[in-house]
């Protein structure tokens, strides 16, 4: 068998995820995956169910679901939450508002996220925290928009019921989706 040469040899390149920066490479990847995803879903369901008053936020749900998945410290999700929002920027109502609430909410969404929250045995962090961040997302946009467009205070009471049921939506998809994705990204980290 011919010895390999230099010019003969495949070339093999690795990336490690290295603790000592601010977020791992497999933890960019996963939140790109998932915000992906989330865009996705925002432009297509989102849209078709925002006919029945809720304003599905797959985005939110998918920086909850990153942020759980990697065990997010707070500057990272610091970091989470701004990606996020250069994101929405796309799509907002309110251009720049959301480079305010969503790094506010990534922030919230790991100190929630730090307990391990049971009721009934089962773990149920994934669901109050993705409902607690969504709420605070929404309520600060609503809030914050008002302001920035000098909208009237009862267009923010309006908003509430909106901004509650986005809400209730995201925590539930969050909590659906937690567990499988949780348990195949254990099984691909050995």
């Amino acid at each position: 068998m011919p010895q390999p040469t230099a010019q003969t040899t495949a070339r093999t390149v690795t990336t490690a995820a290295h603790d000592n920066g601010l977020v791992s490479l497999p933890s960019l990847v996963l939140l790109a995956v998932l915000l992906a995803a989330g865009f996705i879903l925002n432009l297509t369901v989102g849209t078709a169910l925002a006919t029945t008053g809720i304003r599905p936020q797959f985005v939110i749900a998918a920086y909850a679901l990153a942020i759980l998945l990697t065990r997010a410290t707070v500057p990272q999700a610091l970091l989470y939450g701004l990606i996020t929002a250069a994101l929405m920027q796309f799509t907002t109502s309110i251009p720049g508002l959301n480079l305010l609430t969503e790094p506010v909410s990534a922030v919230i969404m790991a100190l929630l996220a730090r307990p391990n929250l049971r009721v009934g045995g089962r773990n149920v962090t994934p669901l109050v925290s993705a409902f607690v961040t969504t709420l605070v997302s929404g309520g600060l946009f609503a809030a914050l928009g008002n302001v920035v467009t000098g909208a009237a205070p009862a267009l923010f009471i309006a908003k509430l019921p909106t901004v509650l049921g986005t809400a209730v939506f995201c925590a539930i998809v969050v909590q659906v989706l937690y567990v499988p994705l949780n348990h195949a990204l254990k099984r691909t980290r050995g």
